[in-house]
């Protein structure tokens, strides 16, 4: 009996050494925002032990499901160069519809439905874009491995598009996701609420199913969830566990946390004591998602803070412009880090255009000294340009939504990664036709 203690107390002091020693070296803080404990269980991993299961002898560390994307290429299997004279393609989403028969429904503006129409994709259309462009042979790719800032031989700095070394076979693919703010708006509209560290330490999406009010907690209906399962399953979909780049604002905090501040609240208002502490456990409470998010190969990039249209001339603008980006630094990049990326919200552009060559005004001018490098906008390809006087470059990507799976014209440009008669759910959106 007392060698059985003896043996016991011996375990218990190991497993009390090795329980702060695996919290050290564990990057994420647990979860501030657990589930409720009404929420879903069908999408949650369960954490019952199983009563007719060996005892363990010895606590078994869990392994990170990423590890086996990040490692599954091996530096021998990267033997295809592409390189500056190819395209790297680039497309980019919205938010996806989680319930796309409620967004579409009376519930909902006829307004409303059609702008969801125009610019979103649901679930399921995102489902099948991803399985497409995964049979097409592309692979994901990070954006910031694409281009690089180098020093010329004149001492200056410059930018470069980089030989990516992919698979044989394997295309780029960049990824990017306007308005992962959860806004207002779409919390009344059929959309997923925030992304949170489930007890798993993975990202799931949290929201309200908006025919039932019931809390639900998954990852297949939210497009970061969605891809984080789907590279998982597919491992070889990813270079070194590249995922996608999120493209944010700040006037509505980020991620689905209210994390913005209020100017408007003057700081000795008696209002401002309350308002602050509510923002600061939003960021708190954000600061894990940011955490694993960059853990699982995800990036960050600006959308500007207001989502302002800076194609916009004049003192007033440019006013405008330095405001907006001193905010969107202060309030999301002093959460998700520094970032060189700057997408253009409403396809304004301050810095020429194609077809302008080496012509750009003081707004480009001033965003490059801020520290952007590569500006993204929206067109009809993956197009880009490389400045060759100030370290820049700018590039297009194309657009999976309702404007362009609905359109003939738009279809010749998709059909590389899907087709779209394929894609779109015409039983679900609104009856506006199609033209191809």
């Amino acid at each position: 009996m007392r060698k059985h203690l003896t043996k016991l107390l011996a375990f218990c002091l190991v497993l009390a050494m090795a329980l702060p020693l695996a919290a050290c070296g564990k990057k994420d803080t647990p979860n501030p925002n657990p589930a409720p404990t009404n929420s879903p269980t069908v999408d949650q991993p369960s954490d019952t032990p199983d009563p007719t299961a060996e005892p363990s002898q010895e606590p078994v560390p869990t392994a990170d499901p990423e590890d086996a994307v990040r490692s599954y290429w091996s530096e021998d299997q990267l033997t295809q160069a592409w390189g500056p004279g190819q395209v790297v393609e680039h497309l980019f989403f919205h938010p996806v519809i989680a319930y796309p028969e409620f967004a579409f429904s009376s519930a909902v503006p006829q307004d409303r439905q059609e702008g969801l129409d125009d610019w979103m994709v649901t679930v399921d259309e995102f489902n099948k874009i991803l399985q497409s462009v995964y049979e097409k042979g592309y692979i994901l790719v990070n954006m910031c491995d694409v281009w690089s800032e180098y020093t010329n031989e004149n001492g200056e700095q410059r930018m470069q598009r980089n030989t990516l070394m992919l698979p044989e076979g394997k295309k780029p693919l960049i990824m990017s996701f306007d308005d992962v703010n959860y806004y207002d708006y779409m919390l009344s509209e059929g959309f997923m609420s925030k992304l949170i560290v489930g007890e798993d330490g993975d990202i799931w999406a949290y929201g309200v199913d908006p025919f039932t009010g019931e809390e639900v907690v998954t990852q297949d209906l939210d497009a970061t969830t969605i891809l984080d399962k789907f590279v998982r399953e597919h491992p070889d979909f990813s270079l070194n566990g590249a995922k996608g780049c999120f493209s944010l604002t700040g006037y509505q905090g980020i991620l689905g946390y209210r994390t913005q501040n209020d100017i408007d609240i003057a700081a000795d208002s008696p209002e401002r004591p309350a308002f602050d502490a509510k923002r600061q456990a939003e960021i708190d409470a954000v600061k894990p998602v940011i955490a694993r998010l960059k853990e699982t190969g995800w990036t960050f990039g600006s959308h500007t803070w207001g989502h302002i249209r800076l194609a916009a001339e004049g003192e007033k603008a440019d006013a405008r412009l330095k405001r907006d980006t001193l905010r969107w630094q202060e309030e999301v990049g002093s959460l998700v880090g520094p970032t060189n990326i700057l997408f253009y919200p409403h396809g304004g552009r301050p810095d020429g255009d194609h077809d302008q060559g080496e012509t750009y005004g003081p707004q480009f001018v001033w965003l490059q000294e801020q520290g952007f490098r590569i500006f993204a906008s929206v067109g009809i390809s993956s197009y880009s340009q490389i400045k060759t006087t100030i370290s820049a470059v700018i590039c297009d990507r194309l657009h999976p939504d309702g404007t362009t799976l609905r359109s003939g014209k738009a279809r010749e440009h998709y059909l590389q990664f899907y087709d779209p008669k394929d894609i779109i759910d015409l039983d679900v959106r609104p009856d506006l036709g199609v033209t191809w």
